[in-house]
């Protein structure tokens, strides 16, 4: 099997999912207190680096912050290069606030308090008040999904870029968690507007575990997909989409062709039930 991205776990991923979830909320929340809004709320997604594992808010002018996922330690970046660091193991949620709305009051920032989120966490996430003192291993595993799906999201975009309006840009989204894209089949009205969605979740309450997905909008009849590529299948409660689980995916020989593969093929599938 050829596994680049150290996938060695898909179960027990819950706690570092919502220490990971609920420490990435600041970077989100410094870029709400900084930047103008958008309709998208594209302004408060993140960005995964995959070369330092690490979640990227937007820049406000030359400052950005970040979460360096295996460690959880928060990384406030001056054009590009670090200019603090603060660990989040064994501190609390408030200290770790406080510590960045110093950096960013220093630099000419309005702090983190001057925004607030649109939205609630899972509660697993939203109870979390004071990071552990030992941080569980599967935070690197968790990275690995992130990257993993970043490599796989950014060849569909490539793949996909001839559309008309076409992709939008690889975005991690704070309130959900998930890194994706959205394809643009037709100008219009969001809500009706076709369009597919792709991407992976770290996993929520349709999948105890990572899962890709690939979701066609307006949702068709799911007879309209067909089955699902390999290693997938075609889930219908509550969403209609392909999904490939992260068990599905460790199924594979080649993990990276194999989600490519899988994204791609499933993403011709849900074109085609949308009539394109």
């Amino acid at each position: 099997m050829t596994n680049a991205f150290d996938l060695t776990a898909t179960s027990d991923l819950g706690p570092a999912v919502a220490l990971a979830h609920r420490a990435v909320q600041p970077l989100s929340l410094a870029a709400r207190a900084n930047l103008d809004a958008v309709a998208d709320d594209s302004h408060s997604s993140l960005i995964w680096d995959a070369d330092r594992r690490m979640f990227l808010s937007q820049s406000m002018g030359a400052e950005q912050i970040g979460l360096s996922l295996p460690d959880l330690t928060l990384v406030c970046l001056r054009k590009g290069v670090p200019d603090g660091h603060y660990p989040l193991a064994g501190r609390r949620v408030v200290d770790a606030s406080d510590w960045l709305d110093q950096h960013l009051q220093t630099h000419g920032l309005r702090p983190t308090t001057e925004a607030s989120r649109p939205y609630e966490l899972p509660q697993d996430a939203e109870a979390v008040s004071r990071f552990p003192d030992t941080l569980p291993d599967t935070l690197g595993t968790l990275a690995g999904w992130y990257s993993l799906a970043s490599a796989g999201l950014e060849r569909l975009r490539d793949e996909t870029t001839g559309l008309t309006p076409g992709p939008g840009p690889v975005r991690v989204w704070p309130h959900h968690f998930d890194i994706a894209i959205y394809v643009s089949l037709e100008e219009g009205d969001a809500e009706e507007a076709r369009g597919i969605g792709c991407g992976l979740s770290p996993g929520d309450e349709s999948y105890a575990q990572p899962y890709f997905y690939v979701n066609p909008w307006p949702a068709p009849d799911a007879a309209k997909l067909g089955q699902a590529p390999a290693p997938g299948h075609v889930h219908r409660e509550g969403f209609v989409g392909m999904i490939a689980t992260a068990e599905e995916i460790l199924s594979l020989d080649d993990i990276g062709a194999g989600t490519d593969r899988f994204l791609s093929a499933a993403f011709g599938s849900a074109r085609t039930a949308l009539g394109f």
